[in-house]
């Protein structure tokens, strides 16, 4: 029996013909079918491979900024941004970064804290600052030279980011390089030494993951390079956290909400002739609210990220509070940074207060930022639950604390 619609050919050479025919109409079919499946995959390749590179032009056309901010002159490549003013930055028009590499030149024609400014959301309060601190000659050793702080609800917590500065060699004349790599959390800065990072920033701290990018500094730009996804390697994962296994740290709190503290006035008895007229009803009581908080990842409690103001716009006082547990009665050496303002309680006793401000004779090691390093207190526990109570004023920039106790031996910290 024959298969319905078999015609028999007696010329060999006409069956091969046929099964030839056949053979190039499958082809056909197949690639027909094929070819909506395999388009979305290449126009995607395709538009990657177009947008590896952007050189911005510095132009007017590609930027916004206020009038007389900026002159764009001749020079260079793509020519040369002359930001005459500041504070305000100039954003780049039509260009959304998240990840990749960003290389520019910076020349500097004067003193300030010329950066660049990236993931930055609509309406540039939230994303990342990488900046060089200008103010004559340095040298590496200088570890101020080079900074990177988030920015979090239009306020730079670069007080409370003190590890995230280092030293570089930086022209005073001529023009400097820079480049960042920035990959998911984590990001490497380069400046005029491309064989080495100078910076690694193991977990950038902005809530923002995609954003606009900006220039700021009273200086000259010039090849601004931007290479969407290029991250040559950089793990998109938060690097290695040298604290994060540390059990000294007291990471979970109790926090109030804020209240206006005005200057003159002090929350505790008894310092009238060293801080000014004090009032009890500061004090938290039966009727005071409170609301969990956690330290993020260097052990830092930041309540800017709740309770953001702008620097210099108010002073405002919160209260922490954490209780330990201990086996006997001992003392333990509390280590202790804080912006701007602490007032210290231990089981209802006042033991310790003191400023930390940027710039005045009470600021602290190191220059009014908030590290480990700026007090140590000894802490009388007693028997059982112990009460840790930390007022805690802000006028300036960051606002938080961190704490570390010298030994967890016989100690259990709140959980």
């Amino acid at each position: 029996m024959q298969p319905i619609g078999f015609q028999p050919i007696s010329n060999p050479v006409f069956v091969n013909l046929n099964f030839l025919r056949q053979i190039r109409m499958y082809r056909l079919y197949f690639l027909l079918f094929m070819l909506p499946l395999a388009w979305p995959a290449y126009a995607q390749k395709t538009s990657v491979r177009k947008s590896q590179e952007l050189r911005i032009p510095m132009t007017a056309g590609k930027w916004t900024y206020a009038p007389g901010q900026v002159d764009f002159i001749a020079g260079k490549e793509a020519g040369v941004m002359k930001i005459l003013k500041g504070p305000k930055s100039i954003v780049l028009n039509d260009v959304v970064f998240s990840n990749g590499t960003i290389e520019y030149d910076v020349e500097l024609t004067g003193p300030g804290f010329p950066g660049i400014n990236f993931r930055m959301d609509a309406d540039q309060q939230n994303g990342e600052n990488f900046y060089l601190r200008s103010f004559g000659k340095v040298t590496p050793d200088v570890r101020t030279t080079v900074q990177y702080a988030p920015i979090v609800k239009g306020m730079s917590m670069w007080d409370l980011t003190d590890e995230y500065q280092t030293g570089a060699s930086i022209a005073e004349a001529g023009w400097n390089h820079v480049k960042l790599v920035i990959s998911g959390r984590q990001m490497k800065a380069y400046v005029n030494d491309m064989s080495k990072p100078v910076l690694v920033v193991p977990e950038l701290e902005s809530p923002e993951t995609g954003g606009s990018i900006s220039l700021s500094g009273s200086v000259n730009y010039a090849n601004l390079v931007i290479k969407p996804d290029v991250t040559e390697g950089l793990n998109p994962e938060p690097g290695y956290n040298i604290v994060a296994h540390d059990t000294r740290y007291l990471r979970n709190w109790l926090v109030s909400a804020p209240a206006v503290l005005p200057f003159g006035k002090e929350p505790v008895i008894g310092l009238q002739s060293t801080y000014g007229k004090t009032d009890p009803a500061e004090l938290p009581d039966s009727s005071t609210r409170w609301s969990p908080i956690k330290a993020e990842s260097r052990g830092i409690v930041n309540l800017s990220r709740q309770y953001a103001h702008k620097p210099g716009e108010v002073r405002l006082l919160a209260w922490l509070k954490t209780s330990i547990q201990s086996n006997k009665a001992q003392e333990r050496l509390l280590s202790l940074g804080f912006s701007d303002e602490v007032w210290v309680f231990v089981n209802g006793q006042f033991l310790y207060a003191d400023k930390n401000y940027f710039g005045t004779p009470q600021q602290k090691y190191p220059a009014g930022r908030c590290t480990i390093e700026n007090a140590s207190i000894r802490l009388p526990l007693k028997e059982g639950n112990n009460e840790i109570l930390i007022g805690l004023a802000n006028y300036f920039y960051g606002w938080g604390i961190v704490a570390r106790l010298d030994d967890t031996v016989g100690i259990q910290i709140m959980k």
